[in-house]
């Protein structure tokens, strides 16, 4: 029996969403980070390590765009900008745990 491929063109974008986040480590080292509090950019960059200010910046523009994450610009002097998971985002994260629950638990009985 032959195997049918899929190319990545023909894949749903929310595939392709799932994918770009889940498969980026810093997407998803950015979504745990909010999940756990740390919601300003500056934080954000000295709580997640080896990431840069320019793959930090591109990963909160992809999340927000993909609705994840909310971005809120305080008017204040200086500006201060803060980040907070969306229903969606929650969500995400709660799976992303779960696999990571069911990870440990593996490794721990392999």
């Amino acid at each position: 029996m032959e195997k049918k491929k899929i190319s990545p063109v023909a894949l749903p974008s929310s595939y392709q969403k799932l994918e770009d986040v889940v498969g980026c480590k810093w997407s998803v080292s950015v979504l745990g980070a909010i999940a756990d509090g740390v919601c300003r950019p500056g934080a954000l960059e000295r709580h997640i390590a080896g990431i840069s200010t320019k793959v930090l910046s591109e990963r909160l523009r992809k999340l927000g765009d993909y609705g994840l994450i909310d971005k809120q610009v305080f008017a204040e002097t200086p500006p201060r900008t803060e980040y907070a998971l969306t229903t969606a985002g929650r969500r995400l994260v709660a799976i992303i745990r779960q696999i990571k629950d069911l990870d440990d638990e593996l490794g721990r009985s392999g």
